[in-house]
């Protein structure tokens, strides 16, 4: 890994603690992978073997419940962890982790892990950090499945996408990973015609814009009003 300059994740979560120096120790460990789009980096059942840093592109968090139905739980977007299953204590990984869109990774043996969070103080408490961020957001996720409409489910979804990876555009604020309403039925534990309603209904109202595999708001307000956020 010398050709990738340390200086380059000195911002990312992991990393923005450590001297050079550490980051390059670490650095000089991984193994740089590429993906292309809708392929698994790692299945759900699977032993945990390595970790990983998403450098370049999105990946999917899918979960497979007990009917085998398919689930997005999380959404990960360039310069954060995934795969951390030694974090958690899994010996198998919980989830699948599929590409959005073609990808760029850093992985490591996962015996490193141990290593890393002894020797540098700072890896561990900021990636324990994101860890704890992303407990919050399921736990959100899950009250929202529980405690409102659907509309509202949907709404929040889209918000979530919004801001985790949005990226202003003439018009609005665009989804910046390939978005399908099916991915958008998978997060919100509904159907895919309710999907294709409520957004249809949106469109002709001003509100987003969808196009095939492309999302963008035009009215995040409205959108937000959707979701119940403002009384």
């Amino acid at each position: 890994m010398h050709k990738l300059d340390e200086s380059l994740l000195t911002g990312l979560p992991p990393f923005r603690k450590l001297a050079r120096p550490q980051i390059r120790e670490i650095l000089d460990a991984a193994q740089a992978l590429r993906f292309d789009a809708g392929l698994a980096v790692f299945s759900e059942g699977m032993p945990v073997e390595r970790f990983f840093l998403l450098l370049d592109g999105h990946i999917r968090v899918i979960r497979t419940t007990p009917a085998g139905d398919q689930i997005i739980a999380l959404h990960i977007a360039p310069g954060q962890l995934f795969g951390i299953g030694a974090a958690l204590g899994h010996t198998a990984y919980p989830a699948t982790a599929m590409t959005a869109d073609d990808c760029v990774v850093l992985a490591w043996p996962n015996r490193l892990w141990a290593e890393f969070t002894a020797r540098h103080e700072g890896f561990a408490t900021e990636t324990y950090k994101v860890v704890g961020a992303r407990v919050g957001e399921m736990n959100n996720r899950i009250v929202e499945l529980a405690t409102q409409q659907v509309e509202q489910r949907i709404a929040n979804a889209v918000l979530r996408l919004v801001t985790q990876m949005g990226r202003k555009v003439e018009g609005g604020i665009e989804i910046g990973i390939p978005i399908t309403r099916q991915n958008i039925s998978d997060m919100t534990g509904t159907t895919l015609h309710t999907v294709s309603r409520l957004l249809s209904a949106w469109e002709r109202d001003g509100i987003v814009v969808s196009e095939r595999r492309k999302i963008t708001v035009t009215a995040p307000h409205r959108l937000v009003m959707l979701s119940g956020a403002e009384g």
